[in-house]
């Protein structure tokens, strides 16, 4: 039978058809090649061409499906990264708008056997985040761009910039508050100077507000005479009047008081401070929780040498010296014996040494006393999870 002559009926259905997608089992992915039919199938695969292919992926079965695994993870991971971005969604939604261009790399000549152990080879990876619910599996893609990392970065250093200087502000807000206070309380404080004069015969002032007593010493007074005398007759370095106690103790009071509303304010804004969801800190002890690197390193004890990107460490083994490197999902905090030196990883008195003074199982807590900073000997009640103890 000979081919349909151009613009028929039967050459623009055989287009149309030739459009669309076809059935899978009649797809020859080494010579790429779609058939639509079972008798058209079996005769491409009598063909000398696909004979050809054959001998060539016989010679070297494994180069050949990398290769088609390595375009179909691209491939795959290409869309998910351009349509959805960073957005949690359905492996089977991405894989059917995957599958509808023509021209795919279909599953069957991959090292994956279905779409659930690519989904789960992902998340081995970490190139996605995956998890499993009643619905299927989902996943989300992470963005490990250099460009985007720097983005983010500079995004992060502007916020903080700001916040220092709304931090430099604030304090120089309080330090101009502080100095008012402080010539305030200067400006209120009564003076004293010494009552003495050079001769006999010069007169003695008092000012006393708005009246003002005159003496002479022809006519001393009966009262002030004696006391004027003994004030001339006295030493310069001797005081005539003392301050009253009474001021001493009340300016006293004022400074105290201030201060003690310093650290109010201070203590404030620590209880103010927001949790943050990452706790390594570089030089403190851990314990290795996760199963995935055998019972060799389970629950085994870790001095975490150095922290990346905020949630990954390399840790060192105490036991055997082995150095590894973890998610801080995969670790724990370690709780030592009263007495012992412990590091604050969250809340409020963050990166702040204490010594542990006791535990409460009950509430999951134990009592600390801080051992640096200004607020050095306060004793505090901090979660297990937010302290762990110093290599």
């Amino acid at each position: 039978m000979g081919k349909a002559e151009f613009l028929t009926p039967k050459a623009i259905s055989n287009r149309i058809k030739a459009k669309g997608l076809q059935k899978l089992r009649w797809y020859c992915q080494m010579c790429q090649k779609q058939c639509r039919d079972e008798n058209g199938f079996k005769c491409h695969c009598m063909s000398e061409s696909h004979q050809r292919q054959l001998l060539l992926a016989s010679e070297n079965p494994t180069k050949f499906m990398d290769y088609f695994s390595d375009e179909f993870k691209r491939d795959f991971l290409e869309l998910l990264r351009r349509r959805f971005g960073t957005k949690r969604v359905h492996n089977n939604i991405v894989y059917n708008e995957y599958i509808s261009h023509r021209e795919h790399v279909h599953m069957n000549s991959t090292q994956w056997e279905t779409l659930t152990d690519f989904t789960k080879w992902l998340g081995r990876e970490g190139l996605c985040k995956v998890d499993e619910t009643p619905k299927g599996w989902y996943i989300q893609y992470i963005d490990r761009d250099p460009e985007t990392i720097r983005r983010q970065e500079e995004l992060a250093r502007k916020k903080k910039q700001e916040m220092d200087d709304e931090e430099r502000s604030a304090k120089f807000i309080e330090e101009q508050v502080r100095r008012g206070r402080d010539g305030k309380e200067t400006e209120e404080t009564p003076v004293y100077t010494e009552l003495m004069r050079e001769s006999e015969e010069e007169k003695v002032v008092f000012n006393l507000g708005a009246t003002a007593c005159v003496a002479g010493p022809s006519k001393p007074s009966a009262a002030l005479g004696p006391s004027a005398l003994k004030a001339a007759a006295a030493p310069p370095s001797v005081k005539r009047k003392d301050p009253p106690s009474g001021s001493d103790s009340k300016s006293e009071k004022k400074k105290k008081s201030a201060l003690e509303e310093i650290i109010e304010m201070e203590e404030r804004k620590r209880k103010q401070t927001t949790r943050t969801d990452y706790w390594l800190q570089p030089n403190i002890v851990v314990k290795v929780v996760t199963k995935k690197l055998g019972e060799r390193y389970h629950k085994k004890k870790a001095v975490v040498t150095e922290v990346r990107d905020r949630y990954g460490a390399v840790v060192k083994l105490i036991d055997s010296g082995d150095k590894l490197k973890l998610d801080q999902n995969h670790l724990e905090t370690v709780i030592p014996a009263p007495g012992k030196r412990v590091l604050i990883l969250n809340g409020p008195y963050r990166d702040t040494e204490a010594l542990l003074e006791g535990i409460d199982e009950k509430s999951f807590s134990a009592t600390l006393t801080l051992d640096s900073g200004h607020l050095k000997g306060k004793r505090v009640d901090v979660a297990y999870e937010d302290f762990s103890k110093l290599a």
